[in-house]
């Protein structure tokens, strides 16, 4: 098996890990994390892999609808804001001009913010909830997939068979339709993809500081900080399992995206 192949497999068989948690989580019914007073408090056993916390919830099923809850957040979000981020990037080395200094002055702006600062700040102003986490995870993490856009659509714009489509009386729109955003798009689907374990940290940290996710909703951060509690007991699981789930997921996309990469640059794909 060639490395070409053993690239692909390795997509393949993470990006079936990652969905098969979405998708578990979804479809998981309610009464596999709903309090059960009688199992209070249990140390993790074969019953109970992840133990339980103080209301006897199921830490393991709890965990991954957390994780699933996470995983289509940060989707959604990794989503809106790579569409944000494609048309910025377009607009501003296409157009020039003013357009460009604009884009250019609004990426400076936010990468000059603290990041997390600058989420809390728009989840606050949009009531925090499912809404603010969307809307701000989108709009925070857009600046840096434009810039690399943007260096690409700059690059190839003085290309060939871009000017044989002006003087062919092209109009900048059907060039950008047709010419670069094809040409950009590899760049734009692992960026997509690596903007995706930013989001999920994202969304689980502002949400472990009470600015994000309702405490009613299972959610890696609403979890972490409920467990933050009852460390001093003893009770080690509710904070160890859900955190390193957390991370291996985060791990595991972040493979995804950097394998992705390699396998579109032909060069490192035939070393």
């Amino acid at each position: 098996m060639n490395k070409k192949s053993l690239l692909r497999l390795l997509i393949i068989t993470l990006s079936a890990i990652v969905l098969l948690i979405a998708i578990f989580g979804i479809l998981m019914p309610e009464e596999r994390y709903a309090p059960n007073f009688s199992q209070k408090n249990l140390a993790p056993s074969m019953e109970h892999p992840f133990g339980t916390d103080n209301l006897g919830r199921d830490m393991f099923y709890r965990t991954i609808k957390g994780l699933s809850n996470s995983i289509l957040i940060g989707v959604i979000a990794s989503v809106l804001s790579a569409f944000l981020a494609l048309i910025l990037g377009v607009l501003s080395a296409t157009l020039g001009g003013w357009i460009d200094t604009l884009v250019t002055w609004l990426i400076d702006l936010c990468m000059g913010l603290p990041h997390t600062i600058l989420l809390i700040l728009i989840s606050l102003m949009l009531g925090k909830g499912l809404r603010g986490i969307f809307i701000g995870v989108a709009l925070t993490h857009w600046p840096s997939l434009t810039r690399i856009i943007r260096a690409e659509v700059m690059q190839i714009r003085s290309s060939q068979y871009i000017q044989v489509s002006r003087q062919f009386g092209k109009s900048t729109f059907f060039i950008s339709r047709n010419h670069i955003i094809p040409h950009v798009f590899p760049q734009l689907l692992v960026g997509l993809i690596l903007l995706f374990p930013h989001a999920i940290l994202h969304e689980a940290s502002i949400t472990f500081l009470g600015f994000g996710l309702p405490l009613d909703m299972p959610a890696i951060g609403v979890i972490l900080s409920e467990a933050m509690k009852y460390l001093s007991l003893g009770r080690w699981w509710l904070t160890i399992f859900p955190g390193a789930t957390l991370l291996i997921v985060v791990l595991m996309i972040d493979a995804i995206g950097e394998t992705l990469r390699t396998l579109l640059n032909p060069v490192s794909a035939q070393e």
